[in-house]
């Protein structure tokens, strides 16, 4: 078979969130930082990221991670994390996803009961603490990079919606955090279509308004998701409520996704509302769950401004779907693939 590209990749899922993972075929991108290879893929070979994602072999509903080795000396590999519209720096389904995958394809060696991993991403290192059994990993447990609330109670009048209210947090990437019942939303299935409809609305005007920085990583794309919350009940082991992330061009988050958890948890927080330690449960759109906890409190420093900050870990479980290997003819009329609005929100 004539092909111009050979890519391998591991299918895996997150708590319902599609996490696949490149094993094959991708060198790894120039760059002296996983941050620098993911900076350099996302000006220069982006072609990779819609070859993988578009249709015919992607939709808008997965994300693909490049394994490349760590730059770090204190990680054992590195992942990049490509989505639909954008490169995360960090992401806690996807990291739950690599960690299985690494571990069950016997790229890196697992140990039982447990085996502890350091990851680079572009965001930082992350620690991962995976349960594992019968030559299976049954849990992940990441400890997230260093989350932080950007503003609270910010508001602004959205066209065709009136005014929002919402938090600026950053949990791997920068959320705007929305009370879905201020909109007489309820966190459903069957309102799946209307959710993500308000979320890229509001999303357009919030990065309008509002451009945040991180205090050490700089510029890294604004405020990239809106996630609605559901009030925070008190379970039988702690505190535990819904969320829907609006991930662009239009899906849902299928999972609680970690670090909308993450930059939630960072509200609670700094409201007084969650201590270190407790336990937070996060559950999506489909009913799956991940577990939070601040581990620790840290602080980012960096200009113009210090930043609090805590260390929240996010504990999920992911399942290998399938082993493929995806080929472009050299004469396929689309060598990055194509999408329509009738699957998405919008073009991507």
């Amino acid at each position: 078979m004539k092909s111009s590209r050979t890519i391998h990749v591991v299918g895996a899922h997150a708590e319902g969130e599609v996490g696949r993972v490149i094993v094959g075929g991708v060198l790894p991108p120039p760059g002296a930082t996983v941050k620098a290879q993911r900076d350099w893929l996302q000006r220069e070979g982006d072609g990779l990221r819609r070859l993988l994602i578009r249709e015919p072999r992607g939709g808008v509903f997965t994300h693909y991670n490049l394994v490349v080795p760590a730059k770090d000396p204190a990680a054992q590999a590195g992942f990049i994390v490509m989505e639909p519209m954008d490169y995360p720096p960090m992401s806690g389904s996807n990291s739950i996803c690599v960690a299985t995958v690494l571990l069950e394809t016997g790229m890196l060696a697992m140990t039982e009961p447990e085996t502890e991993l350091i990851l680079e991403t572009p965001g930082g290192l992350v620690t991962i603490r995976c349960a594992c059994a019968g030559g299976k990993v049954a849990r992940v447990t990441t400890t997230n990079v260093p989350c932080y609330v950007h503003a609270l109670d910010q508001t602004l009048t959205v066209p065709g919606i009136g005014e929002v209210r919402f938090d600026l947090c950053y949990g791997g990437a920068f959320f705007a955090l929305v009370e879905a019942a201020d909109l007489g939303l309820e966190i459903v299935p069957e309102n799946a279509r209307r959710i993500v409809e308000l979320g890229e609305t509001i999303k357009a005007a919030v990065r309008a308004a509002h451009r945040p920085e991180h205090p050490v990583l700089g510029d890294i794309g604004g405020v990239t998701f809106v996630t609605f919350l559901d009030p925070i009940e008190q379970g039988e082991g702690g505190k535990t409520a819904r969320n829907a992330t609006v991930v662009s061009p239009g899906k849902i988050d299928r999972s609680p996704c970690g670090t909308a958890s993450s930059a939630w948890v960072a509200a609670l927080h700094a409201r007084g509302a969650l201590g270190l330690g407790e336990p937070f449960l996060s559950r999506s759109i489909l009913g799956t769950e991940f577990g939070l906890r601040i581990e620790r409190e840290t602080e980012l420093a960096g200009l113009p401004t210090h930043r609090p900050a805590i260390l929240p870990s996010i504990s999920g479980r992911a399942w290998i779907t399938g082993h493929h290997i995806y080929t472009l003819d050299p004469e396929d009329p689309f060598p990055e693939g194509y999408s329509l609005t009738d699957t998405a929100y919008r073009l991507f």
